[in-house]
């Protein structure tokens, strides 16, 4: 079998391996909806106000985009990866000619398309349930596409290195939460601290490209770089950590 033919094969598996889950079907998109009511209707936006949410409703489009691009594939990811050293089906791969970055490759497909498809509702849900004016940019597909990448690549990272699915569950909330507002997305950075380093963080720079290429204002090839960068070195890592036997 080809290397096309390896990767259509695999992708399709895993497809099929997320549709039977119905409850992860479920909260993929049940969850940014949520989370769209919850700030962007009930909380609410109130410009010139002080304090949080004061921003326009689409100032926190990336914020409401990285709940699905940042939690899904580490979750997914990882417990997919750590379902497969439980069953012991890394140690049945290897004796298959399907590589470790090829099995990667379609799982971080997979994801792309779920994600894809529950951002293009949330920014449904933001101009329809906030009035956002949120314009449609064709830089979001690769902001969108790396940031899952690199993501789906920490998931495969936890999933090699945490010793059960409870620890790479934990693992993932430990890094996901902290990232998520401490990244420029729902936090303004003048609001944060001017020591904190919000420039460590790739969230920090899918924010400010998303932003830009939803609003038309400032820089969005800049963190697009950067964010290629990441998602490149942290799939290389990610593929390289995956276990070949059990």
């Amino acid at each position: 079998m080809s290397r096309l033919g390896r990767l259509t094969a695999e992708t399709r598996a895993a497809s099929l391996a997320f549709l039977r889950r119905r409850t992860a079907v479920f909260f993929t998109f049940f969850f940014p909806v949520i989370i769209v009511v919850i700030f962007g209707v009930l909380v609410q936006t109130q410009p010139g106000g002080g304090g949080l949410f004061t921003e326009p409703p689409s100032f926190y489009a990336p914020g409401y985009l990285a709940v699905v691009v940042l939690f899904t594939p580490l979750s997914r990811v990882g417990s997919e990866v750590a379902r497969h050293r439980d069953g012991n089906r890394f140690e049945k791969l290897a004796t298959t000619p399907l590589t470790r970055t090829e099995w990667l490759l379609a799982q971080t497909l997979v994801n792309v398309v779920i994600i894809g498809i529950a951002g293009l509702l949330i920014l449904g849900l933001m101009v329809w349930l906030t009035g956002a004016t949120i314009r449609l940019s064709g830089l979001l597909l690769p902001f969108v596409g790396l940031g899952v990448a690199l993501f789906c690549a920490v998931g495969a990272m936890l999933g090699s290195l945490a010793d059960s699915q409870d620890g790479v569950i934990a693992a993932s909330n430990g890094i996901a939460l902290p990232l998520l507002f401490l990244s420029e997305t729902f936090v303004p950075q003048t609001l944060l601290p001017a020591w904190l380093p919000t420039w460590l963080s790739p969230l920090t720079y899918f924010s400010r490209g998303v932003r830009a290429a939803t609003t038309g204002t400032g820089d969005a090839l800049g963190p697009l770089a950067v964010l290629t960068v990441c998602a490149v070195v942290g799939f290389a890592v990610g593929a390289r950590l995956l276990p070949q036997t059990d």
